[in-house]
């Protein structure tokens, strides 16, 4: 593959150096004079520059979206699944620009952009399948001649607030869901990827423009948290807020959007680890791990934060681990022989260089990385890193996003558990392992306390068909596949009487 320049991303996607961050169909608006400025982070320099919301241009896009789903929920539900249908041949057709779009901005290596945008593409036929099977079940009255049942009905304007990590699939699970269930959205990119998110509203404003469909149905407003997130939180026209990020951000939308009775989809930090026995295949558990640490820079929400290795197999492991580290190519996302691109940002190796520091006071042992890296000027490159630590050291128990791998040993299956769920996250976990009782045990009650539990695969990378979130910091939150499209709907208990004569539940009598 050849190395695809930035003129041609900016011409396929319809970007330019200097843009305004607001739109609801047609043409893009702000009128805040605060730009924000989108840079590459492999070597600094400036992309573009974006106007930002401000607040009445974020009013003026929510008048739309909301007028927009009062029209939108008329339309039947497979016609709104066609819609979609269009917008996943649209992403196909942008696949390639809007992958490498999410390298140049972002920094994930290029196969992982595509399978970023391929995510967006599932998410899509999920979707269309879905709009013919928005169901709810017939129930059975205890009154005679009277029937019960369940409908769903299309929600309102939906709000989505993603990360960088993941600058267009999460919103694409969220906004595909929410289409074809009726609903209109509002999203707020995350300032650190703004030209994904401007990137994605252009692809999907061709579609409806073609459709004739009504403006607002799909919206963007790109500002700051303390302004347009804000607004979008505390916005009692939005019934539903998805929101992707840190534990501590979570914790304040959840809160916002409870005390209005609203409802949040939380998507947040994560833990993971992996149990690898001294039954497992070792080569498929080295694959899981070198991945799960090392892939997107361990700048994933799922990305392996620690190994819990048996003791028989733990220091052949390792050597095979740093093996494999010592051949990573960390370079330009774009360069088809890298493994590993940069962190987003300088905050993210501030974070990286701290978490070491920590590790090493609290009695770590690094046995790979710990280093800046310059390749290209920028100082946004580092080594991944393993570090050899007691799981119960303060900083294992927090989550740094970056690739630190934290590594340890036990001695029986029971004590690997206990290890496993003893920190405050709960989001993706993995054991290793041929052993049949000890699979069934690490997803049974007593097993992983994780929302994703997996044996002989790692922790990273989800299908999209798997309701996708967990318990505990992590949120609560599911995204995505099986039965998640209930968050994007609201539920209506039915019962009807067919006999005419009135009988009271319960068997309540009531005569004057």
């Amino acid at each position: 593959m050849a190395k695809i320049a930035k003129t041609g991303i900016f011409r396929a996607l319809g970007l330019k150096a200097k843009m305004k961050g607001a739109n609801y169909g047609g043409e893009w608006f702000a009128t805040s004079g605060d730009y924000i400025t989108s840079r590459n982070p492999t070597d600094g320099k400036v992309l573009a520059k974006i106007e930002q919301a401000s607040p009445k241009d974020y009013d003026k896009v929510m008048k739309q979206a909301r007028k927009a789903f009062l029209a939108w929920r008329e339309l039947p539900a497979p016609k709104r699944g066609e819609i979609v249908r269009q917008v996943g041949e649209a992403l196909r057709e942008k696949k390639d620009m809007l992958g490498a779009l999410v390298s140049l901005e972002m920094g994930k290596i290029y196969t992982e952009g595509l399978g970023e945008v391929q995510e967006m593409i599932d998410i899509c036929d999920f979707a269309v399948g879905l709009s013919r099977n928005l169901s709810g079940p017939t129930l059975q009255s205890e009154r005679p001649r009277h029937r019960m049942m369940e409908q769903w009905h299309p929600l309102g304007v939906v709000g989505v607030i993603s990360a960088f990590n993941f600058p267009v699939a999460v919103w694409a699970w969220n906004t595909a869901l929410a289409w074809v269930c009726g609903d209109s959205t509002l999203w707020k990119p995350s300032s650190k990827t703004p030209l994904c998110g401007i990137a994605c509203q252009n692809i999907v404003n061709e579609v409806f423009k073609r459709n004739d469909l009504p403006a607002g149905l799909s919206c963007v407003t790109i500002g700051r948290g303390s302004t347009i997130g804000e607004k979008l939180v505390n916005d009692p026209h939005i019934p539903l807020v998805s929101a992707t990020g840190s534990t501590r951000m979570g914790q304040r939308i959840g809160g916002v959007v409870g005390a209005r009775l609203g409802r949040a989809i939380l998507e947040l930090g994560g833990n993971n680890a992996i149990i690898i026995s001294d039954k497992a295949d070792m080569k498929g558990a080295l694959a899981s791990a070198f991945f799960g640490a090392v892939g997107t820079a361990g700048q994933r929400c799922t990305s392996t934060r620690r190994l819990i290795i048996h003791e028989k197999i733990y220091a052949t492991f390792l050597r095979k681990l740093k093996a494999n580290y010592k051949n990573v190519k960390i370079g330009d996302p774009l360069d088809p022989k890298t493994l590993m691109g940069p962190l987003i940002d300088e905050t993210a190796v501030a974070d990286y260089e701290a978490a070491i520091k920590a590790a090493k006071e609290q009695g770590g042992k690094i046995l790979y990385g710990g280093k800046v890296l310059r390749p290209f000027g920028a100082p946004t490159f580092v080594l991944p890193t393993i570090i050899e630590i007691e799981n119960k050291a303060d900083i294992v128990q927090n989550e740094t996003f970056a690739p630190v791998l934290y590594v340890m040993k036990y001695k029986r299956f029971d004590q690997a558990l206990k290890m496993h769920n003893d920190v405050p996250q709960g989001l993706s976990s993995s054991v290793y392992t041929d052993s049949v009782g000890e699979g069934e045990s690490f997803l049974s009650f007593l097993g992983s306390d994780c929302g994703i539990a997996n044996i002989n695969i790692g922790t990273s990378g989800a299908e999209i068909g798997g309701a996708f979130g967990g318990e505990k910091e992590t949120g609560g939150g599911r995204e995505s596949g099986s039965d998640s499209w209930k968050m994007y709907m609201r539920r209506q208990t039915n019962t009807i009487n067919w006999g005419g004569e009135v009988h009271l539940a319960q068997g309540v009598e009531f005569k004057a």
